[in-house]
């Protein structure tokens, strides 16, 4: 167990990620309950952390790493055991693993949903314009790109990588569970996909911290 990490940031379904990973891993670490767009990114403590005053941000010891996507890959490399691991050992299997997840960070989350949150009424248009052509051929390329995902899961893994639940599979999963919450949908194949992932300790529990309590 590491004493070492603390974690920055909640509310949101890519500072998810990075909770999740840590429960995954079994790892002690202290949250940092900060949120987004809130003021609490640009205090002098924190932009002296992280620059780009973005969450979630990770500390380990005087090491730091922002981005949930690498934050999740930073901890699978670093923290998995044979007991609790979320990167494959393979080379080949390593090699897979990376594509999914530059291709759930690229054509899932920015190119898709993260469009769909800037322009959309229920996300961030009071700050970047509301623009529903531009919602709508977003939520048609995340369908179409989708289709990638579903003729994976169509021979009967159990996820991604196989066996094996991998931080590919928290990137998807929140991705999901985004497009559902944004309306958009998702092939059937991805439900029992989802009941499984969701239904991890791990994920319950990061949902737990990940919550902004009111």
């Amino acid at each position: 167990m590491s004493t070492t990490l603390t974690l920055w940031g909640v509310g949101t379904s890519r500072t998810i990620r990075a909770h999740w990973a840590l429960h995954e891993l079994g790892l002690d670490y202290q949250c940092k309950p900060i949120l987004p767009r809130s003021g609490e990114t640009k205090t002098p403590e924190y932009t002296r952390l992280n620059p780009r005053q973005k969450v979630p941000l990770l500390q380990d010891g005087d090491f730091t790493i922002g981005e949930s996507a690498a934050i999740a890959a930073y901890l699978a490399r670093n923290y998995s055991n044979p007991e609790r691991s979320l990167v494959p050992r393979d080379e080949r299997d390593f090699a897979r693993w990376l594509e999914w997840c530059f291709f759930i960070v690229a054509e899932l989350d920015s190119t898709s949903l993260y469009v769909m949150r800037r322009h959309g009424l229920q996300g961030l248009a009071h700050i970047y314009g509301h623009a529903p052509d531009v919602v709508g051929q977003a939520a048609d390329y995340f369908r179409q790109q989708l289709r990638h995902v579903e003729v994976a899961l169509s021979d009967g893994r159990k996820y991604l990588m196989g066996d094996q639940f991998t931080s590919a599979d928290i990137l998807l999963t929140t991705c999901l569970v985004w497009a559902i919450d944004y309306g958009v949908g998702v092939c059937d194949i991805a439900n029992p996909y989802l009941d499984r992932t969701t239904s991890r300790q791990a994920y319950k529990e990061s949902v737990a911290v990940n919550t902004v309590k009111t």
